[in-house]
């Protein structure tokens, strides 16, 4: 049976083994609304979920076909998509959901999506896109943590565009709060290729966080999904809000905070049971964690420790150990933050560490959860003073103080409301936002940082792997020709933390064992300049300085060499001159290469009914015409000697494990080099040189110009890129006067040869050529607005990559004859 043809109540039967709470029935039946709250424990999760995956399958148009599920902790991040992978396929199982019509993609530091990421290739097909705000937020501001800068692109039109995203525990989201309403209001105001929205989800939500400078207007009357008189009237639900909890406050001595919290623990922990304790930081966390560890006696009760910064090997071990009851004698867990929302936790006895009033309802919620301990006595929840507030406020701190006053009952029926200030956050504006749709690196090779509007400046984080390295005969590790890390090897780490690392190997006399890669010298240079530092950098440290240990995670005083974990094998880093999608298996002609991407075109702007098809499919066919340049085929007969120097090609064979350069030979035969040549640039040019008339024209030049990402808004030279030496202007290795040969597309048109190629948009004003580069691209971006802009860039590229494949399978076919 259908979805189609099923009640929503046999839809989440089917998907859960039990009937919704009234409220999650709303949500699947009713129009989306703005603000999702609802207390903790109610499934709200389950609720969101389901009601897209329903409104999908009802052909519901207010209902984007991907579900962005934005989550502020990666350990919110695993168990969500545990839960989401069993209801997919439940629903699968049972006939209720095609198999393949939807599926899951996980988005995270230390599961980074490939250059050939699936789900970034079908934008016509439903999707579940999960992940942590820093991935999600960052690939939003078009500036993608973790990710090859020349994809930022695509991954910003996926998400401005046919997405419903959900922001689930905004209470933690810190300054990725107003970020996500600025997001909505430049959405609404600016205006998209397709319709998204938004929903805010939360157990503690408070409607003023939401009013930024920009959402104001439409937010004072967003709508809210609350609990009605039949939710509460349910018995499951009344059990849990009613379960028993006592509140009491402890006094912990800051001088000898680890060791007296530790006997506290120790004395009040009840074998068979969980105990819980949440600490506002990692660092605090570890040292307790070694304190139980060293304590005498002792305690026999498993324990554990948990925080967002281990690497995925370690941190899959302790998930399913968490997933596990306790044995007999109980389980201690030390945990921060990254437990206190969404993990489906309950515990007998809860310690906790003095936090905003939102985070302690939060936590609150990991006691006695389900109301299983009402029986026997309920449950406790100890509370007590951090020995400092950061990384919170001092105000929201004392905001938490006053509510806990006399309150001895943690029932979240017998909570206060959330009803706190707003909190003071950098917000994005408008033109700062619209500026970083340029994503080249300003004339000093740094971009824009986003940070501050993605997270608070006391929680930013790096990555970092950890690699064997050899050793010169000056015992300096060796860097040269080590591959991209796997998502298995990467490690979470504060900056705070990784500067200590810094400090103590430099205290040590051990510096060059932390490396950068550089995408223009396509190799790991050494790092020792922690004011470099910034979120989403991914950094590789030498084995032996150490920095990790297995049960603590990354641990800066840890001097033991870190084991390194085996290699499935990667491909090495891309380079900006780089073009890894032309040296395939199996060559391919120009001309055919051409004619199969405005093919894969035609049919992508067909699927999602795109009003532009025609500049789009245009663009497709021009997209490779500087394919032709003679520094392009000389790159690709390098990598393939057995390729027809009489034909063009777009792609060569034999997949070359060897980086050729590009090169021109000039009237005496010598070989000129063209340092970061990109085909693209020549396509524009000379798609201008004929067409440049054309009520389009730019549109078609930008799609082009943009099909990879590397030419966009600005064009310049390189810092580190020569000319000719007669004063032509040059770029991106095409020079001012270079030829184009002429090229029949049979069934299409013919491109005429391009004598010589002009580079007078580069400069500012007006020119031989009309306006320039910049203020063309300007006028367009004014005119579609980055969304709509990045739309129609992100179908060409991904026509591009379709056909590439296509070809690719098809060769290999012919090839074994299949």
């Amino acid at each position: 049976m259908s979805a189609i043809d099923m009640r929503f109540r046999d839809f989440f039967h089917a998907a859960l083994g039990y009937e919704p709470f009234a409220y999650q029935e709303r949500l699947a039946l009713q129009p989306w609304p703005e603000l999702l709250e609802v207390p903790t424990g109610m499934g709200k999760t389950a609720a969101v979920v389901l009601a897209w995956l329903w409104k999908r399958a009802q052909g519901d148009p207010d209902t984007p076909r991907r579900l962005v599920y934005c989550l502020p902790m990666r350990v919110l991040v695993e168990q969500t998509e545990r839960n989401m992978r069993t209801w997919l396929a439940r629903l699968q199982a049972q006939g209720a959901v095609a198999q393949g019509a939807a599926s899951l993609q996980v988005l995270m530091g230390g599961a980074e999506d490939r250059l050939h990421a699936e789900w970034a290739e079908r934008p016509e097909q439903d999707l579940i896109l999960l992940g942590t705000q820093d991935m999600l937020l960052s690939r939003a501001l078009m500036r993608g943590y973790g990710m090859s800068r020349y994809q930022w692109p695509v991954h910003f039109a996926l998400l401005h565009n046919d997405a419903l995203w959900v922001y689930d525990e905004v209470q933690l989201m810190g300054s990725g709060l107003p970020t996500s309403a600025q997001l909505e209001a430049f959405r609404r105001h600016l205006g998209t290729a397709k319709p998204s929205r938004s929903l805010w989800v939360s157990a503690t939500l408070n409607k003023d966080w939401l009013k930024t400078v920009d959402s104001a207007p439409w937010m004072a009357t967003a709508a809210s999904l609350q609990l009605s008189q039949a939710d509460w009237a349910n018995p499951a639900l009344q059990e849990r809000t009613a379960a028993g909890k006592t509140l009491l406050r402890l006094a912990i001595d800051p001088k000898a905070y680890a060791k007296e919290l530790a006997e506290h623990i120790a004395a009040r922990h009840l074998a068979g049971t969980t105990t819980l304790v949440i600490l506002n930081t990692v660092e605090r966390a570890q040292t307790l964690y070694d304190a139980l560890g060293k304590r005498k006696p002792k305690p026999t009760a498993e324990s554990l420790l948990i925080h967002a910064r281990f690497r995925p090997a370690e941190r899959g071990r302790l998930n399913r150990q968490l997933s596990d009851p306790p044995g007999e004698p109980g389980r201690i867990i030390v945990a921060t933050q990254a437990i206190e929302a969404g993990v489906d936790l309950s515990s007998r006895t809860l310690f906790t560490e003095l936090a905003p009033w939102p985070s302690l309802v939060q936590r609150f919620g990991r006691c006695n959860r389900y109301g299983e301990y009402n029986p026997v006595g309920g449950a406790e929840i100890f509370w007590f003073e951090p020995p400092e507030a950061k990384p919170y406020e001092d105000q929201a701190l004392a905001a938490a103080r006053q509510k806990l006053t006399g309150l001895t009952r943690a029932s979240p029926a017998q909570l206060p409301a959330t009803d706190g200030a707003t909190p003071l956050h950098p917000v994005i504006r408008r033109k700062d936002f619209l500026d970083l749709f340029n994503t080249d690196p300003d004339l000093s090779g740094f971009d824009v940082d986003v940070s501050p509007f993605i997270r608070d400046a006391d929680d930013l984080d790096v990555q970092v792997f950890w690699r064997a390295l050899d050793r010169h005969q000056n015992q300096r590790p060796d860097s040269s020709g080590q591959p991209r890390p796997e998502p298995a090897e990467l490690c979470r780490a504060g900056i705070g933390q990784v500067k200590k690392l810094l400090e103590r190997l430099k205290r040590e006399d051990r510096t060059g064992g932390v490396f950068l890669f550089d995408t223009l010298d396509r190799r790991w240079l050494p790092f020792t300049d922690s004011e470099r530092l910034r979120p989403g950098l991914v950094l590789m440290l030498d084995a032996a300085v150490g920095g990790y240990d297995p049960s603590l995670g990354f641990f800066p005083g840890s001097t033991a060499p870190v084991e390194v974990l085996p290699l499935e094998g990667t491909a090495p880093e891309t380079g900006y001159g780089d073009d890894p999608r032309s040296l395939l298996s199996h060559p391919v002609p120009l001309a055919a290469h051409l004619r199969d991407v405005e093919t894969a075109a035609r049919d992508l702007c067909a699927a999602l009914e795109v009003p532009e098809a025609d500049a789009v499919c245009r663009a497709a066919l021009w997209h490779d015409a500087g394919k032709a340049h003679a520094a392009f085929q000389a790159m690709l007969r390098d990598a393939d000697p057995s390729l027809d120097p009489h034909e063009l090609w777009a792609k060569a064979g034999g997949r070359s494990q060897r980086r050729p350069g590009y090169w021109v030979q000039d009237a005496q035969g010598q070989r000129i080099e063209r340092r970061h040549f990109r085909h693209e640039l020549a396509s524009m040019l000379a798609w201008l040189e004929q067409h440049g008339a054309e009520p389009e024209a730019d549109l078609i030049a930008y799609l082009i110009a943009a099909h990879h990402g590397k030419v966009r808004l600005s064009l310049r030279a390189l810092p580190d890129e020569t000319g000719p030496d007669d004063g032509r202007l040059y770029a991106r290795g095409v020079w001012a006067g270079d030829a184009l040969p002429g090229l029949d597309i049979p069934g299409r048109e013919t491109l005429a040869p391009v004598p010589a190629l002009r580079l007078d948009l580069m400069q500012l004003g007006e020119g031989d050529m009309g306006p320039s580069w910049t203020g063309r691209t300007q006028r367009l971006l004014k005119r579609y607005g980055p969304f709509r802009l990045a739309w129609l860039e992100m179908l060409v590229r991904i026509a591009d990559w379709r056909a590439s494949r296509k070809e690719q399978e098809e060769g290999a076919g012919a090839e074994t004859g299949s």
